[in-house]
């Protein structure tokens, strides 16, 4: 097992990954409006792919004959790839004509209606492997809040189960190709349980005795008001040991971040920041964050509204203490022009800032070292 602690890095094929680390959505094998080179230029330490979606497009062939994803894609860092549980749940469990979820895996249709396809724990783990993932995610079931908590211990049992399989497959495949050292990927259990406080304990004790080299917090992590599910983020967090890695996945507000690194979790993913930088919210410290004197207090970041008129004749950046290649080079009032015009030179710089806002706000959470705060199991 090549993982460290989780204020440290994980070392991976594809580089050493620093945590904390938040990780834009690539979900088809790009981060919207941007390319490899842009990512390198804000200093995105790595990008979250996913096989539930990829597997339909391009799809595996097309995948295979381009050299995998890294070379797809032209990015040369650290890959995770999510299973495609999460996207199971978004459409099956809303929608029960989309397909089903049983004992063997996830049968859906993709949008060719004739067509189905079948997601197992095994095809899910050899598909990542094959496309040449640094971090593997187990199969899981999702399942939504408000599910009856007989059918959410089902789902537990499932999860679990899939689990097994997928880290029997995984040692195989990598036995079978004698990987080693620092060419073998890591694999992550997901803990599920809904809001269940015993089902969450119960999960995550039963994929710590299966063994893996990093945990997911699965499942939605907010209310019904929008609000961060804390504490059973860090009830959650408490039941796995301090220097094992977790991803807290689906997390990437500023804030959900910030509370959540206290609680020890070290891996983020979310397409928030680079969608809320498409519909015109650019993030911004509110205080110069490079001083002894910033502190993380109420207020430390805001969003300008770009496209809001008080920005037409605007001289200045989008924030005096951004170093990101937009606020070095281009005022405002230029990026208001390009969002009235709906040009897609906008999404492109707009998504490069609240990029380089994020991986700005990782490195300064890191050296600002938050407590944590998680309760520990009893």
């Amino acid at each position: 097992m090549n993982t460290h602690d989780t204020g440290d890095a994980l070392s991976l094929p594809h580089g050493t990954l620093p945590l904390p680390a938040y990780l834009p959505d690539a979900t088809y094998g790009f981060v919207r409006s941007t390319d490899a080179s842009d990512l390198n230029l804000v200093g995105v330490p790595g990008i979250v792919m996913n096989v539930f979606h990829l597997m339909q497009k391009p799809g595996s062939s097309v995948i295979h004959a381009l050299g995998g994803l890294h070379a797809m894609a032209g990015w040369s860092g650290p890959i995770v790839t999510d299973s495609g549980g999460f996207q199971a749940y978004s459409l099956i469990h809303r929608n029960a004509g989309a397909g089903r979820i049983s004992d063997h895996g996830l049968l859906f249709r993709p949008q060719a209606p004739a067509r189905k396809l079948l997601l197992t724990p095994e095809k899910s783990v050899q598909l990542q492997l094959a496309y040449g993932s640094d971090v593997v995610m187990c199969l899981d079931e999702c399942t939504p809040p408000e599910l009856p908590s007989t059918d959410q211990r089902k789902a537990v049992e499932r999860t679990v189960r899939w689990a097994a399989q997928s880290r029997e497959v995984f040692d195989r495949l990598l036995d079978r190709r004698k990987t080693d050292g620092g060419n073998r990927p890591v694999i992550f259990g997901v803990v599920q349980g809904g809001t269940d406080p015993d089902l969450r304990r119960r999960c995550a004790e039963a994929l710590m005795e299966i063994g893996f080299d990093g945990y997911g917090y699965g499942g939605w992590p907010l209310d019904e008001e929008g609000a961060l599910l804390e504490d059973m983020l860090a009830l959650t967090r408490s039941f796995i040991p301090a220097h094992l890695p977790m991803h807290a996945l689906g997390v990437g507000h500023p804030e959900s971040i910030l509370a959540c690194v206290r609680q020890g979790y070290g891996l983020f993913d979310s397409a928030l920041p680079t969608r809320d930088a498409r519909r015109g919210r650019l993030y911004r410290f509110s205080e110069n964050p490079d001083t002894p004197e910033f502190k993380f207090s109420n207020g430390w970041f805001d969003r300008l509204y770009i496209q809001d008129k008080k920005h037409i004749r605007q001289k200045t950046p989008l924030s005096p203490y951004c170093d990101c290649p937009v606020c070095l080079r281009y005022p405002a009032g230029y990026l208001h022009h390009l969002f009235t015009m709906q040009d897609t030179l906008y999404y492109r710089l707009a998504t490069l800032h609240n990029l380089r806002f994020m991986t700005r706000l990782m490195r300064l959470i890191a050296s600002r070292s938050p407590q944590r705060s998680a309760p520990r199991a009893s």
